[in-house]
């Protein structure tokens, strides 16, 4: 009798059916990936083996395989959703059990941890005081929002052009009280203490009557220019510049910072040129105090803060995880998956490398479910449905005419 395999066809389809139903549900689902039911025919055991006239008793459930594609990248306005282009998971730590996911809408909680929806933390590397990254076991990524600590100048550099067109001055440079008749031109430049209290460095710079020569007076917030007698800078005759640089400036402070206020002054690559005075390079590698103001992701997975006084530091380093066969991965559901000996153990590494993908912040990863394609396959397993109910019904038919026979 052909109940058996009816049954089967039936309960196939219902299988199918719950599959494409699942897909359906979660349309709308981050970094879900769909399921495709996969059936495999079934025979009875022959003990003196298989026949040419052999029939199968129906159909089974072979497995439900999970299509690992790509999906749509939609764009949000949290720098911490991210999205993975290419292969690889997020790698998750619950309490230090470690799930495997493609949704990456993270936030951070109150302990400054970047964390999901259920609380798991997204792992990656740590960086170390300085923003550099170590790239050892993957911990919980941890987003430090204490201020970022002071760094007193130690080091300016001064890029510009006098120029050599300028007389001498006709009154005398007075060093604690410079005017602008006693020198030819000035500019200034921000450095900072030990406690990251900002002070203006002031730079004057008087023609000499030697030709190719020019004296500087540096002082530090408007107080008495050194050093008294000027700092003797050279130029040869093509406008190049030959003292020795850098130059040492030391200033005393009364902030309470580490005092004196050392740090060098270097003019390498400045001219003397028959054009007028101007400033062409300026910088110095002190910096105040930070509060974190914002965080970005790079395409390779790398945290970084910015602070409020403009700079930036790495803060971590996402990882991302990818398996031999993803489809040996376990459902937990959640949007996890976990590590089975079908899938191999998982290949750690930083995003871009090997045959992980590259991450984008403020995306997310929508569901790789073709929606117009899951209803055509509902429509074919609602017939598979009605034709195996059909043939059970045949069946029926069959028997009670067997019964009816007198």
């Amino acid at each position: 009798m052909s109940f058996q395999q009816g049954l089967s066809g039936l309960n196939g389809a219902s299988k199918a059916l719950d599959a494409i139903s699942n897909n359906v549900a979660n349309t709308g689902t981050v970094g879900f990936k769909s399921a495709q039911a996969q059936f495999s025919d079934v025979y009875a055991a022959s003990l003196a083996g298989a026949g040419s006239s052999q029939i199968g008793i129906g159909t089974t459930v072979m497995a439900v395989a999970q299509q690992f594609t790509q999906g749509n990248i939609t764009v949000t306005n949290n720098p911490l959703d991210l999205s993975i282009n290419g292969q690889g998971f997020f790698r998750m730590s619950n309490d230090g059990s470690i799930t495997y996911t493609r949704n990456g809408q993270f936030q951070v909680d109150k302990d400054g941890f970047v964390v999901n929806a259920s609380g798991y933390r997204l792992t990656g590397y740590a960086a170390d005081a300085t923003g550099t990254i170590i790239p050892a076991s993957p911990q919980d990524i941890f987003i430090d929002t204490a201020d970022l600590t002071p760094l007193a100048t130690t080091a300016t550099e001064v890029g510009l052009n006098l120029d050599s067109r300028e007389a001498v001055p006709a009154t005398a440079f007075n060093t604690a009280s410079p005017t602008p008749q006693s020198y030819n031109a000035s500019s200034s430049l921000t450095v900072y203490d030990s406690l990251g209290n900002p002070h203006v460095m002031t730079m004057y710079f008087v023609k000499q009557a030697a030709a190719n020569q020019w004296s500087l007076y540096t002082s530090m917030d408007g107080g008495t220019a050194v050093p008294a007698a000027g700092t003797t800078l050279t130029f040869n005759s093509s406008g190049v510049l030959t003292t020795a640089m850098p130059l040492t400036q030391s200033f005393a402070v009364t902030t309470g910072a580490v005092s004196p206020l050392g740090f060098n002054l270097d003019f390498t690559g400045s001219t003397q040129y028959g054009s007028l005075f101007g400033v062409n390079r300026m910088t110095q590698d002190g910096y105040t105090s930070g509060r974190l103001a914002g965080i970005n992701v790079s395409a390779d997975g790398v945290v970084q803060g910015r602070y409020s006084n403009g700079q930036s530091r790495d803060l971590g380093q996402v990882v991302l995880a990818n398996f031999n066969n993803a489809n040996g991965l376990n459902s937990l559901g959640g949007n996890q998956w976990g590590e089975t000996p079908e899938s191999g153990a998982p290949l750690v590494g930083a995003p871009n490398t090997g045959s992980l993908g590259v991450l984008a912040s403020a995306t997310v990863e929508e569901s790789n479910v073709d929606l117009t394609a899951e209803l055509v396959n509902m429509i074919t397993q609602q017939r598979a449905y009605q034709a195996n109910a059909q043939s059970i019904k045949t069946q029926d038919q069959i028997l009670q005419t067997l019964v009816n026979l007198r």
